[in-house]
């Protein structure tokens, strides 16, 4: 269990075992459901910290508890954003879980959560990853991956290695050719989220879609 790829093989209730050991976890029917309450007690922000700080290739308990950790918080967290309609004002959860997805990246990776009419959430994929400084995302592949599933809207997010938060005029402008994309199969844009060290940054709530 030494990085997060291999992490999500395992079952929430392994997970659980890692935290609080196999007698506990073995009590626990709804490991998420712990974590719900967890979150009234522990900053999100503090898993992600720690996660980014221990690097996952670090062979040590201490690494470990913290990957997992972070891994059952975003599923717990992921539960809670698919069950609730995602709007123009998105809930804390969904940037909770960007963090978490993204956070501690080395290198930019572009998201794209796709939405139902009802703007649920269908899916989450990362289809896109690249260097430290630049990621290449294709319209036409994203057009391709919203008419799958079927969705009437998106959510694009990324991350910033550097771990600033503010979107560059390259940003800007891939939104923009993303949004014209997408407009042609009447697929709506709803949000981009930026992803840094310690804050995510909303292009809808600065009036930029």
């Amino acid at each position: 269990m030494n990085n997060i790829e291999s992490l999500r093989k395992f079952s929430d209730q392994d997970l659980l075992a890692v935290l609080v050991g196999q007698a506990e976890a073995a009590k626990c029917q709804e490991p998420l459901s712990v974590l719900f309450g967890m979150r009234s007690r522990y900053q999100v922000s503090v898993v992600c910290e720690n996660a980014a700080i221990y690097a996952p290739t670090k062979a040590n308990k201490c690494s470990k508890t913290i990957m997992a950790a972070k891994e059952l918080v975003m599923r717990a967290l992921s539960q809670e954003v698919a069950h609730k309609p995602i709007g123009l004002n998105s809930p804390q959860a969904v940037k909770d879980v960007l963090k978490l997805l993204l956070g501690g990246r080395q290198q930019e990776v572009f998201v794209v959560m796709f939405l139902d009419a009802q703007h649920q959430l269908i899916a989450t994929e990362e289809m896109f990853s690249g260097t430290l400084t630049q990621t290449s995302v294709y319209p036409r592949e994203v057009v391709k991956r919203a008419l799958f599933h079927n969705s009437a809207a998106v959510i694009f997010s990324h991350n910033h290695p550097s771990g600033i938060a503010e979107s560059s005029q390259s940003d800007r402008m891939l939104t923009d050719a993303l949004k014209q994309a997408l407009s042609l199969v009447d697929v709506r844009v709803i949000d981009h989220f930026i992803v840094g060290n310690d804050e995510v940054m909303s292009f809808a709530e600065r009036g930029m879609i």
